[in-house]
């Protein structure tokens, strides 16, 4: 199928796919779905091309007969697990953060990402101007994170790290770094980045001669886990919204922590990162 060029106006346009998951009504591969099986309506007219630009002042677009409607925005708070995936689906059938929230009646996104063998904090929300000022490095939002390396560092590596160290993409801003404690054979620090690179934290470990051993992300800018249990989810309250310069004028109902359906063995191997000079190394 043709793609449709991109017409030059002053408009707000969008695809029609785009439609629905900037509205966060649905993920784009469902949404790729629906058209295809012509469940979606332009102005009166079936529309299989999701690649179809749609002017959002104009154009009347309905699924199974029904105008789209603006679901509620929801800001969700999860900590997530090692062993599970920040995606919606996998080829390979492995477990993903939607087996954790279930249906909240809206389609959220991740704001960033939390690989396969990290755990932490992570924010998802179908508001996509939220998510955008979350990610965009000009806002310099800070991701803190607690990390056990595979080495001792001296202080010339936690230096380095903190200074910035060059990456296959460039050198990365400077980072509040501080050790939080050694053992026998490693350092356990936590590292604060106002970027969001692909795995960064792991090649930043790399560069000074280390590797990452256990990667947790406890904040994201004022925001951190607190209590909440592992594999478990729970609303950001509008002192939190406000915080993140998200939208807090208006209360929001800050449910009681969700705990999920997670496969144990998916969860078992993560624990809460504890600092105490007790700690198992």
């Amino acid at each position: 199928m043709q793609r449709q060029s991109k017409p030059h106006r002053e408009r707000p346009l969008k695809t029609l796919e785009r439609v629905f998951s900037k509205a966060g009504l649905a993920s784009r591969s469902d949404a790729r779905s629906w058209i295809g099986a012509g469940r979606v309506r332009v102005n009166g007219q079936v529309i299989r091309n999701p690649d179809h630009w749609i002017d959002l002042e104009k154009d009347r677009v309905t699924l199974d007969g029904k105008p789209l409607g603006s679901p509620s925005k929801l800001y969700i708070l999860l900590y997530k697990p090692k062993g599970y995936l920040t995606t919606w689906r996998d080829p390979e059938g492995r477990p993903t953060v939607y087996d954790l929230i279930g249906d909240l009646g809206a389609w959220v996104t991740p704001v960033g990402r939390l690989d396969l063998d990290s755990s932490g904090l992570l924010l998802l929300t179908n508001d996509t101007g939220f998510a955008e000022r979350i990610m965009n490095p000009a806002h310099k939002v800070a991701k803190t994170y607690q990390v056990k390396a595979s080495t001792l560092l001296d202080d010339g590596q936690i230096e380095r790290l903190g200074r910035g160290v060059e990456l296959s993409d460039g050198p990365t801003r400077p980072a509040e770094v501080r050790r939080l404690r050694d053992s026998a054979k490693y350092t356990h620090l936590e590292i604060s980045l106002t970027e969001g690179r692909n795995r960064q934290v792991r090649r930043m470990l790399e560069a000074v001669g280390s590797k990452v051993l256990k990667l947790v992300r406890i904040a994201i800018g004022p925001i951190r886990l607190g209590e909440l249990p592992i594999g478990s989810w729970r609303h950001l309250c509008a002192a939190e919204l406000g915080a993140l310069g998200g939208p807090g004028s208006a209360p929001l109902k800050t449910a009681t922590p969700k705990t999920s359906g997670a496969k144990p063995e998916a969860r078992s191997k993560s624990r809460a990162y504890s600092t105490s000079p007790r700690a198992k190394s």
